[in-house]
């Protein structure tokens, strides 16, 4: 009589957070690891800080929110740390020069403009996550009792020995930023404290902060606490995460449009696209795993899913339809073998739908005399200058209608015009549609 288990019967192990975040690559450091995993085998507390010195996150910034999302799926409960407090000082981490000071009202414009970001990502309802402002007890600390209470049990020498303030010491380190740590050490022991709060995750030039906190949680509650840090992200290229030659992506539409947001993820280098799904989507990891043996054109169709899964965790469905569709329209779609990643939920388009392409919306008039052709490539940006725009058309590097012109002084005027429109291309990743306004 056989005893192995009928199909029916198999059991999948069931996998904590911590093993998924290190599966799908979130994890450069923690503490100690079965402590770690002791907190969350139950339904626990996590925070991450914010920065709000601007009104949008950007690309930088989804790691540590995609992080919290899957806390949130696996029963935990995520905090988001707004530094409205914090952000009056700044953080030296990673900076070579002190950042600009900003008032309480600007921060808290920004504050404002973040939460409304960070909805799409987190449930907020019924306390399934909490966004916290750290300006609400940072603010109004008296700082002789702060220091009596919390400074006297900082080092100095050990807060000089952290990378963060090393870097910044050869240019020079000002006082208000050297308080940053003990700052963001309180913030977690009053998380820990208000909110049972023991895990606090990060940047990893953030690890000498939060191990400050996991100290004086220790001093001052006699309780453990833990730290996730996650690798500060280069593309394969060498280049920051999130910036381009145009500056940062944002995660705000009126910044970064749903198209060049699309756009970023769809170039993204051959090398890049595996390590991609598994931080920046929640398809299966056993799927994605099929990507490393790809190349060619359907590697390329797995950036079309990379490029629509994010633009529809950032800014819905609705508008992830609406920049692969123009996408299509302008590059042809990039048709999808039904075994890759079968779990995406990219439609199927008809690539001939344009709504979505950056618009640049001039005068009849103004295409009636013409203008010429690099003066037109930089009025709309797709070069960062006139001389660029010169260089790009005598490269053989510029289109009008999918046609490449190689006549830098060409007049573009209204016979040029296709249906109402004329398209240009910058390469084979840039574009941007002209129509006449009349």
């Amino acid at each position: 009589m056989s005893l192995e288990p009928s199909k029916g019967c198999e059991t999948t192990p069931v996998k904590d957070v911590f093993d998924i975040l290190s599966e799908r690559g979130f994890v450069a450091q923690a503490t100690d690891n079965d402590e770690l995993k002791q907190y969350l085998s139950k339904p626990s507390s996590c925070y991450i800080g914010f920065d709000p010195t601007a009104n949008s996150l950007h690309v930088g910034s989804l790691v540590p929110i995609m992080a919290l999302a899957h806390m949130q799926r696996e029963g935990h409960r995520p905090i988001v740390l707004v530094g409205g407090g914090t952000g009056l000082v700044g953080d030296p981490s990673g900076k070579t020069e002190m950042r600009q000071m900003l008032t309480l009202e600007q921060i808290q414009a920004n504050v404002d403009a973040l939460k409304v970001q960070l909805s799409r990502f987190l449930d907020f309802t019924d306390g399934r996550a909490l966004l916290l402002n750290n300006a609400e007890w940072l603010v109004g600390l008296r700082y002789i009792e702060f220091l009596r209470d919390i400074g006297k049990h900082f080092s100095v020498n050990r807060m000089l020995a952290a990378e963060s303030y090393k870097i910044r010491l050869e240019n020079g380190l000002s006082f208000i930023e050297f308080n940053y740590m003990l700052l963001q050490a309180y913030d977690f022991y009053h998380l820990a404290k208000s909110c049972d709060c023991c895990l606090q995750m990060g940047g990893d030039d953030q690890w000498g902060n939060i191990l400050a906190g996991v100290e004086l949680i220790r001093k001052k509650l006699r309780r453990t606490a833990h730290c996730i840090t996650f690798p500060l992200l280069t593309t394969a290229s060498g280049a920051k995460m999130g910036k381009t030659a145009a500056g940062a992506v944002w995660l705000s539409g009126e910044r970064t449009s749903p198209f060049d947001f699309y756009q970023f993820w769809v170039n993204t280098d051959d090398r890049d696209v595996e390590r991609f799904l598994k931080l920046y989507t929640f398809l299966p990891v056993s799927e994605i795993a099929a990507v490393s043996s790809l190349e060619g054109r359907d590697l390329n169709a797995c950036k079309s899913i990379l490029a629509f899964e994010v633009t529809s965790l950032v800014h819905g469905r609705d508008a992830a339809l609406a920049a692969l569709e123009a996408a299509s329209s302008v590059f042809g779609e990039r048709r999808l073998s039904p075994e890759l990643l079968p779990s995406s939920s990219i439609p199927r388009v008809s690539g001939e739908k344009a709504e979505g392409v950056p618009t640049t919306v001039i005068a009849k008039e103004r295409l009636e005399e013409g203008i010429a052709a690099f003066e037109l490539f930089a009025l709309v940006e797709l070069c960062d200058s006139k001389s660029a725009a010169r260089r790009l058309i005598r490269q053989g590097g510029a289109y009008v209608n999918e046609e490449r012109i190689g006549d830098e002084e060409l007049r573009i005027a209204l016979g040029h015009l296709r249906e109402g429109s004329l398209l240009l291309k910058a390469g084979k990743k840039k574009v941007h549609r002209i129509k006449i306004e009349f």
